[in-house]
């Protein structure tokens, strides 16, 4: 039986594969819907590639500079945040809104925080506060650099086979980032990204202002605790915060229509559905 998510994502692929670009040395995937005016880049977590995005790139294109990348096999959150940035000057960027989930909101908040003036708002989505600790839980306490990756893989889908069981209405997506951990994401990519978190720096603060700063999270998710996400809520005081109250880690794949509406929302573009007024699936 085919899976819909992963139809519709390989569809998209197939008309908008990542280009590869050297950015400080570094080889990243990148999707560049191109044009003028305002920008947002998108950043995957650990489980997904540029293309993961697939329907807030298709959705916000019409409205914005849609940019989402894919991490490279080395480097860090610090060198990642150098990388963004080289990034934006490559295409004359001077800032851009940033969304990033999971690890990816990791680096867009280390980015808002050491790169502030080309951060215009900060979308920190399903994502941590601090790696204190995090060396000691699976599978980061293990040998990141020279265990072997089929260990690697295997702790992640077994957490998926759990999750799957636990969540049976969420089955297509597990079985979507199965594919992903199983293979579409080589190996170099996989170390390098949990590499990122084991033995990444300490968030500085986020200096935008207020209006600037938006927290997205969910009810469901299982991979992070109640206390982590109000964490995240607190060390950016001023934030809207948006609760899904379904949606998991990946209320952007889930809830696509949703939470490309709340993008518009806090940038102040229309609503893509004329119907759409902030209705009852979230909390603010």
């Amino acid at each position: 039986m085919t899976n819909p998510l992963i139809a519709a994502r390989d569809a998209f692929a197939a008309q908008m594969p990542e280009a590869r670009e050297t950015l400080n040395g570094r080889d990243w995937g990148v999707i560049d819907t191109g044009g003028g005016g305002a920008a947002l880049v998108l950043i995957p977590g650990t489980l997904g590639r540029a293309d993961i995005f697939w329907q807030q790139i298709t959705a916000l294109a019409p409205r914005l500079r849609v940019i989402a990348v894919s991490y490279p096999a080395s480097g860090g959150i610090a060198d990642w945040a150098e990388d963004i940035c080289a990034l934006l000057d490559a295409r004359g960027i001077a800032d851009a809104a940033v969304l990033g989930s999971s690890l990816g909101g990791y680096l867009a908040q280390f980015l808002a925080g050491t790169h502030a003036a080309r951060v215009n708002h900060l979308f920190a989505a399903n994502t941590l506060h601090t790696v204190q600790g995090i060396a000691k839980r699976q599978p980061y306490a293990q040998d990141l650099d020279n265990g072997p990756i089929e260990v690697l893989r295997a702790g992640f889908l077994d957490a998926m086979r759990a999750w799957g069981q636990a969540q049976p209405d969420q089955a297509d997506l597990v079985d979507f980032l199965m594919a992903e951990v199983g293979g579409r994401i080589p190996e170099g990519e996989m170390r390098a990204r949990l590499n990122a978190l084991k033995r990444g720096p300490e968030l500085p603060p986020a200096p935008q202002p207020a209006a600037a700063l938006t927290v997205i999270d969910a009810m469901d998710d299982p991979l992070l605790a109640p206390e982590i996400r109000a964490a995240v809520r607190a060390r950016l005081p001023g934030a809207t915060g948006f609760r899904f109250r379904w949606g998991g880690h990946f209320p952007y794949v889930l809830r696509p229509e949703l939470y490309s509406n709340l993008i518009c929302a806090r940038l102040g573009l229309s609503p893509l559905d004329s119907a759409w007024t902030g209705d009852a699936d979230y909390e603010a």
